[in-house]
């Protein structure tokens, strides 16, 4: 039976679309497939893991009977992505297995039962929503993304803190070290919310969303959020839990003030992080009136040492941290100049933009 003929991008598309999420090991087999449905003149296809959910559609002949099966995801990627450009593609159900047909080439693979493929349905009431540029919520992931945990006992930071407030939409990361807050300003106000994003749907969501003007639409319901951009449904689970109070963590009476131009400070960084210990990353940053002083040492009594003329107002000051949390926000990042604001060398510091409220970075400061 014929289930529907394609050039090779329009298989391939939805299908790169959908198949970030499949684990490769499943104690369910059919985790591992993609569900691929006609109906109505629309050819969707759904990949999950039980926590997040992908579905894409497509237009497609109308005059194809409907059907639905599931099949390997990245079986089926490697042989749409193998095969030529222009390549026709021919998909044909037999029995238990689905037969795809693209010029002399024959490919057959096991499929699994539709019915059997558990798809999340969207439950509960919605309780806010916004809509945005995808753009600008590609540039907030950014901003945060790195400053989650991973595999933190404390499940509730192994993921990022969405909050709407009226016109406001804020993502807040933190790992227990560091916390990184960017914020942007909505159209439509928005009812008051805040929910936990698990680490893997934002991972996604900064992979798939587009550096493009077009609206990606959130709604939030009970447990569950979706994200709705370009032909792309992603919902997903929410971690429950309390996240910290992030207003807590952020200082705001350091007097120590330092003006620097981002990629100087980034490039010093990375030369003196070669000799940096593997197992601690410390870095050490001595401050005197004009001038910083960036240190590293290793275990093999190796140092780096690089100096930098800078725009600082405050006392002396020699203050140690992971070099790593500093990149990834320096890494991360895309103006000319950081502030760095600092207390005394046991408090942490604030990294901020000049003249701009929108982005806030928090490092605890670590013994060297």
């Amino acid at each position: 039976m014929l289930l529907l003929e394609a050039e090779r991008d329009a298989l391939l598309l939805p299908l790169q679309a959908v198949t970030g999420i499949v684990e490769k090991r499943h104690t369910l087999p059919i985790l591992s497939n993609v569900l691929i449905e006609k109906n109505a003149g629309l050819l969707a296809m759904t990949a999950t893991d039980l926590e997040i959910q992908i579905r894409t559609s497509t237009q497609a002949s109308a005059t194809e009977d409907n059907f639905a099966i599931t099949v390997s995801a990245k079986k089926l990627q490697d042989i749409c992505r193998a095969l030529p450009d222009k390549a026709h593609i021919r998909l044909e159900a037999n029995d238990e297995q689905i037969q795809i047909k693209a010029g002399k080439s024959r490919f057959n693979l096991q499929t699994l039962p539709a019915a059997d493929f558990p798809v999340i349905e969207s439950s509960g009431e919605m309780e806010s929503r916004a809509s945005l540029p995808q753009k600008i919520l590609k540039h907030l992931i950014a901003r945060v993304q790195y400053a989650m945990a991973q595999q933190d006992i404390r499940y509730y930071l192994n993921g990022m803190l969405l909050v709407l407030n009226g016109k406001t939409i804020m993502l807040i990361a933190t790992d227990g070290h560091r916390l990184s807050l960017a914020s942007a300003e909505l159209e439509q106000e928005s009812v008051p919310q805040e929910i936990i994003v698990p680490r893997k749907t934002v991972q996604e969501l900064g992979r798939q969303l587009a550096d493009s003007d077009d609206l990606i639409h959130i709604e939030i319901r009970r447990n569950q959020v979706a994200f709705n951009f370009a032909r792309i449904e992603l919902v997903s689970k929410v971690i429950e839990g309390k996240f910290p109070d992030y207003n807590r963590v952020i200082p705001s009476n350091h007097t120590n003030v330092l003006e620097v131009a981002r990629l100087p400070l980034l490039q010093a960084l990375q030369r003196v992080a070669i000799l940096s210990n593997e197992k601690f990353r410390g870095v050490r940053l001595i401050l005197n009136q004009r001038e910083l002083r960036i240190v590293c040492n290793n275990n093999e009594q190796e140092e780096a040492q690089e100096e930098l003329e800078v725009d600082y107002h405050g006392e002396a000051l020699d203050i140690g941290f992971n070099v790593t949390y500093l990149l990834d926000a320096l890494n991360n990042l895309s103006c000319d100049t950081v502030q760095c604001l600092f207390g005394d060398a046991n408090s942490s510091m604030l990294l901020i933009l000049p003249n701009d409220a929108s982005f806030k970075y928090v490092v605890m400061p670590m013994r060297i």
